[in-house]
């Protein structure tokens, strides 16, 4: 798993995933949530505006496991 640090206290789920090498543009963010691809603390999730905590779980099929964090961790 790893770990990806952000300095605010959330971000949205569209963001995470381009923060995390995961997708290079918001559309192809869309694009893999609307196929099922993510689970957030392993429920699927479609939003791209769900808010991501320190602590949140984030599963990416083809890319492995996230962990948001907080700070430069």
């Amino acid at each position: 798993m790893k770990n990806v640090a952000i300095t605010s206290e959330y971000i949205k789920l569209d963001q995470f995933l381009k923060l995390a090498d995961c997708v290079p543009t918001g559309g192809m963010a869309k694009a893999l949530l609307q196929d099922g691809a993510v689970k957030v603390n392993r429920e699927p999730e479609d939003r791209r505006g769900r808010k991501l905590y320190p602590g949140d779980i984030i599963e990416v099929a083809d890319n492995g496991s996230f962990q948001v964090v907080h700070g430069e961790e």
